[in-house]
């Protein structure tokens, strides 16, 4: 039994995880660290990434925060440079997570600037980043790449449109990377979370009571999920427990989708 729970450990491996500052991708920062992995905590909010890093030497991990613009490619390339000069090592894990605040609508509704800054953070922000780690996984013919997407990349809800469907090409993003890349020794996987109590919930319903009541029932255990119980999948995609998986998609919705 302990040599299989050592399947999850992430001793030796180096990680990013993309908006690391807050939210789920903290929760999976911390759960990488804790899993023993030298965790490059990135975000648009540089104090935010830098609190997480904090957080995580402070409880005996190892970490580093970065500034990164997801949607920039310079900016890409420059913080997966100072990640890797700073561990002086290749990178055997990426988490792309970073995620606009999409704006509520129709397809009628958007600004047209909205749209495209949503697709170029959630979409092309995971493309970038795929883009330039992935030499560094070649190197080392190992690397698990996971995309945070959604139970509403599977299904339809009102207002949402944008988001529906930069989580819907995330889902199949992942799949083909998986095609592309596993000759390489590159797994490719996506996280579909269900409502999550986060601080994005609150620009749409003010508080987090409003929110267990308007979206709980929605879901067949009746509650919101928690950051943590999509971290610990996370650890599990970026382990060596899933090696027999690639192309596949993680549903954690409280049962939301099976209805």
């Amino acid at each position: 039994m302990h040599e299989y729970l050592n399947n999850y450990s992430l001793d030796n491996k180096v990680a990013i995880v993309t908006g690391a500052g807050q939210g789920i991708g903290k929760a999976i920062a911390m759960a990488f660290a804790a899993s023993g992995a030298k965790v490059g905590c990135l975000d648009l909010q540089l104090d935010n990434a830098k609190s997480t890093a904090a957080e995580i030497t402070a409880a005996g991990g190892q970490a580093i925060g970065i500034l990164v613009d997801v949607s920039s490619e310079d900016s890409v390339k420059k913080a997966v440079q100072d990640l890797t000069d700073h561990y002086q090592s290749g990178v055997q894990v990426l988490l792309n997570g970073a995620a606009y605040k999409d704006p509520s609508g129709t397809v009628a509704d958007y600004d047209f600037t909205e749209w495209n800054k949503v697709i170029s953070v959630n979409l092309t922000g995971a493309y970038l980043m795929s883009k330039h780690v992935i030499p560094h996984m070649r190197k080392g013919k190992e690397g698990s790449i996971i995309h945070i997407a959604s139970q509403l990349g599977r299904v339809g809800t009102a207002g949402r449109s944008v988001y529906c469907a930069v989580k819907g090409a995330l889902l199949n993003l992942a799949r083909a990377m998986a095609v592309d890349h596993s000759g390489e020794g590159i797994r490719t996987n996506t996280i579909s979370p269900g409502a999550i109590e986060t601080d994005r919930m609150l620009l749409r319903f003010g508080t987090f009571e409003n929110a267990r009541k308007e979206l709980g029932p929605l879901h067949l255990v009746g509650r919101l999920g928690q950051p943590d119980e999509i971290a610990m999948a996370a650890v599990y995609l970026a382990s060596d427990a899933s090696k027999f998986m690639t192309g596949s998609d993680l549903l954690i919705d409280g049962g939301y989708a099976a209805q």
